[in-house]
């Protein structure tokens, strides 16, 4: 894909309004740089653009989720505007708050049910899983190595260092599964390796 079309430019231009007052957890880092971050991972692995979309929405849908919209809003707010398979691809990677018969679930039932949805997803579904794990991984490495004070670093993150290394590994190891191995999975496997090795 050469460029930013104007549907990416539009679902940057929304994901920028949408997270206007957000920062990332424990920092005063503007929420907004995530997307356009995900959407070069994406772009950078040859990913087309309605998957780049689909990154760049990923937050928008998951912040909808975890207020529990109906997906009919989903499909209104997000579907209309950029199409169905734009949402379906941020629908796989994204945790859900409720399951299919609308019972709420909890933070560690919402990560079985990630993994559960990203074993049987679409390649490009779990490209999207692989890009949102490796940008949330890439970031928290370099914020460690900016730092003096790793362990408070590890502390921003749910469950400190043990519990994030091994979420990283089970994703990884999750979508490894399906027997493709696409490039991204490589740079996840280092980047979670590099994480290890750093104090906590």
């Amino acid at each position: 894909m050469n460029g930013y079309s104007d549907r990416i430019n539009h679902a940057l231009a929304f994901a920028a309004k949408h997270h206007d007052q957000q920062v990332r957890r424990g920092t005063r880092a503007p929420y907004s740089t995530q997307p356009a971050n995900l959407a070069v991972i994406l772009t950078r692995y040859g990913c087309d653009e309605d998957t780049v979309i689909a990154g760049i929405l990923l937050d928008v849908v998951e912040d909808y989720a975890r207020e529990a919209f109906p997906l009919e809003v989903l499909q209104q707010r997000i579907g209309e505007k950029f199409g169905a398979r734009v949402l379906e691809i941020a629908l796989i990677a994204t945790e859900r708050r409720r399951d299919d018969d609308g019972l709420e679930l909890s933070a560690d039932e919402r990560r079985e049910d990630l993994l559960a949805r990203l074993g049987d997803a679409s390649p490009e579904g779990r490209l999207l899983g692989a890009a949102d794990a490796l940008h949330g991984a890439g970031t928290l490495l370099a914020d460690l190595r900016r730092t003096v004070d790793a362990q408070s670093v590890w502390a921003r993150t749910p469950g400190g260092k043990g519990r994030t290394l091994d979420w990283y590994r089970r994703l990884h190891a999750r979508l490894a599964e399906s027997g493709q191995h696409p490039p991204i999975l490589d740079e996840l496997r280092e980047t979670v390796n590099s994480l290890a090795g750093i104090p906590g």
